[in-house]
This record gives C-alpha cells, sequence and structure tokens, in this order.
C-alpha cells in the first residue's frame, strides 16, 4: 500500500524520463504471496488508480506506454486475485487432509496408555512420508485379564499394501486380545489375518512374496518378573537393567509373517523385574546413519540411559537420534519402552532360571 501511495508523489517531482509506475507491477505480485483475494484485488485497483493518477498529472493518460501499463497491470490483477483464491483453496484442503490423516491415525494407531497393569509405557513414532503420521510401522498395547500384551512391527510394501497391512495388523491384535485367546493363538490369528491381507490387497501384477510383516509379539504377566515374547523377523528388544542393554534374542527365530506355514515356534521367556525397562523398536530406528553412514548404536546409548523412566528414555533416544542423523529420518521409525513399576508375587522369582520356551503343535 506504501508503494501504491507514493507512487503518484514521487512522479510528481521527478524528471519526465523517469517513471516509477512499473514497480506497481511489483506490488500487485508481492501481495498476492500473502495476503487474501480481497486485499490482493484493492491493491490491484489501487495500483491502476496509482497509475492514472501519475499520468494525469504529467499529461499522458492517452499515451500508447501508459496504456500498455493499466492492461498489463489489470491482466496482473486479476490473475493474482485468481492465485489467491486458488491458494487459499488449496491451504483449506491441505488443513483437511491433515486433519482426517490425524484422525485415521487416532483409529488405527491409537495412543498408547501411560499405565497398563503394573507396567507403565512410553512412544515415540515418526512416518517417512511428509505431512503424513501414519506409515509401516505399526505398534499397539492392550490388556487381557492378568497380563499386558504389545505389539511392534513393519509392514513391508508401498501405498495401499503398507497402509492397509498397518490396519489389518493392529485390528487382529485387538480382536484376539478381546476373545482372551492364548499368546500361541494370538500369534496364529495374525498369521491367518496377514495371509488375507496379502491376497486381498495385492493386486493384478504385484508379487505377493514381497508383502509381509515383521513383528514382535510380548505378553507382560501381572504376578511373574518375567516378559513372554514371539519374534517374528523383527529386531529383538533390549533390556535395560543396570547400566547395560541385552538383546531378547530368541533360541529359534520364526520368520516374517506372511512368508511361511511354521509347524511349531518358539514362545520364549526372559526375567523382567521391577524397575526393568524393555525398550521395543523397528529398524527404522537401528538403520538411521550419520554422516559417515554408520549405523545408529541404539544398545550403547539406551545403556547410558537405562535408570530414566519409559517417557525419558524415549525423548531421549528420539532427540539424540535427531542430532545423529543428517535431516529427516528416510523412514518409519516406531519405539516403545516399558517399566515394571511394582514387584513380582512372592516366590515367582524362582520360576525364572533362564528362557523358558514353549512350543505350538499343529494339533493346537
Amino acid at each position: 500500500m506504501f508503494l501504491v501511495l507514493a507512487v503518484p508523489a514521487i512522479d510528481h517531482v521527478t524528471p519526465p524520463y523517469v517513471h516509477l509506475a512499473p514497480t506497481l507491477f511489483v506490488a500487485a505480485a508481492m501481495t498476492a504471496t500473502f495476503a487474501s483475494a480481497l486485499v490482493t484485488a484493492l491493491i490491484g485497483v489501487g495500483a491502476v488508480a496509482a497509475v492514472i493518477v501519475a499520468a494525469l498529472d504529467r499529461g499522458t493518460l492517452t499515451s500508447e506506454d501508459v496504456i500498455m501499463q493499466l492492461v498489463g497491470l489489470m491482466v496482473l490483477s486479476g490473475c493474482m486475485v485468481l492465485f489467491c483464491h486458488l491458494r487459499k483453496r488449496h491451504e483449506r484442503d491441505l488443513v483437511r487432509v491433515r486433519s482426517i490423516s490425524k484422525a485415521t491415525q487416532r483409529v488405527v494407531l491409537r495412543p498408547l496408555p501411560e499405565r497398563s497393569g503394573p507396567v507403565s509405557i512410553a512412544s515415540a513414532y515418526h512416518a517417512a512420508e511428509a505431512d503424513t503420521d501414519l506409515g509401516g510401522d505399526l505398534y499397539a498395547v492392550t490388556r487381557t485379564a492378568d497380563s499386558t500384551r504389545v505389539l511392534i512391527g513393519d509392514v513391508r510394501g508401498k501405498g495401499l499394501a503398507s497402509i492397509s497391512g498397518t490396519a489389518i495388523m493392529l485390528e487382529a491384535f485387538r480382536a484376539s486380545a478381546r476373545l482372551r485367546t492364548s499368546l500361541q493363538e494370538m500369534v496364529a490369528d495374525l498369521e491367518e489375518s496377514v495371509r488375507w491381507g496379502i491376497a486381498e490387497f495385492s493386486g493384478a501384477g504385484v508379487d505377493a512374496g514381497e508383502r509381509f510383516v515383521t513383528a514382535v509379539v510380548v505378553d507382560i504377566p501381572d504376578d511373574e518378573p518375567v516378559v513372554r515374547l514371539v519374534s517374528r523377523g523383527h529386531p529383538p528388544p533390549l533390556l535395560l537393567h543396570h547400566g547395560k542393554a541385552s538383546p531378547l534374542q530368541v533360541s529359534q527365530p520364526a520368520p516374517p509373517f506372511g512368508l511361511g506355514d511354521l509347524d511349531s515356534y518358539a514362545v520364549e521367556a526372559f526375567p523382567f523385574g521391577m524397575g526393568d525397562l524393555l525398550l521395543l523398536y523397528t529398524d527404522g530406528l537401528t538403520e538411521a546413519r550419520n554422516l559417515d553412514r554408520t549405523f545408529y548404536p541404539l544398545a550403547q546409548r539406551a545403556a547410558a540411559w537405562s535408570d530414566c523412566d519409559p517417557q525419558a528414555l524415549v525423548q531421549r533416544i528420539a532427540a539424540d537420534l535427531g542430532e545423529y542423523v543428517p535431516g529427516a529420518l528416510c523412514d518409519d521409525m516406531a519405539m516403545i519402552a516399558i517399566r515394571r513399576e511394582e514387584p513380582p508375587a512372592a516366590g515367582a522369582a524362582s520360576l525364572v532360571s533362564g528362557a523358558v520356551s514353549e512350543r505350538r503343535r499343529p494339533s493346537e
């Protein structure tokens, strides 16, 4: 607006060969980058009026040069008003899409509870795609009658197959928990659901063999100082205890969900006492690299923070990862920290002298 008012006044005192009217094109164009369509239109009208006033003052209103300036300014102003209208509509659409994305995330990837039975929980999630809150990584927590069950996984695939796989896996996990099935039965239900999802969402020409889900399914009993888990091709959880980070490696790892029919698989138990921290994560965390192309040393960093509460642990890891990796993460990332807050029942410690293994048989 200042430029629109200044041009006629400056033209009045400058020599005849100095013309500032062309600068009004800049005013109209710059206004459109931040102002509304109405303000842009007003600036355009003001710019046209300023050219007319300056031309009348110099007696050049009917000159070919001034007429071309007026026509050009009116055309530019009209285009800028249309640009503003389209920009505002795009901004409204973007806000609506983001709100839908956030609502979808809260329905599919629900926020985890801060407390479940005797354990406290914290989580962090990062989607690789810009302007999205949901990707191929997934997690969920649910309760049974006497334990807390946790799922963390990574769906392989692109586009619809990835998002649909996430939704199918999570709903199967929650449904199995509602039915109070055993851990073995839950894993079998997840396998069946993933296979159905692969068949349902893999279109023509798509290699269904590339569709699978790596995951760890965890069961934490309320009255035993143990954690039971089934690993299906997923990075092993870390047990943080007294400044050490120990990976919970199962003795017989199974392939990811969707890649094989197993006659048996191992459900293994590890000590998990009061104050211990359990860190579950996806490979987006451990495969992040710094400028030297060195992988993020998760176990080393997490061990140094073994005395933190779950929320502080995930916050420190997320902040440290942001400093370690140049730029934004290029992969989905999820992690869950779990700490047992109550002492195990008396005598329960005698139940665990090492890993406990159960096997699912075809008849089960």
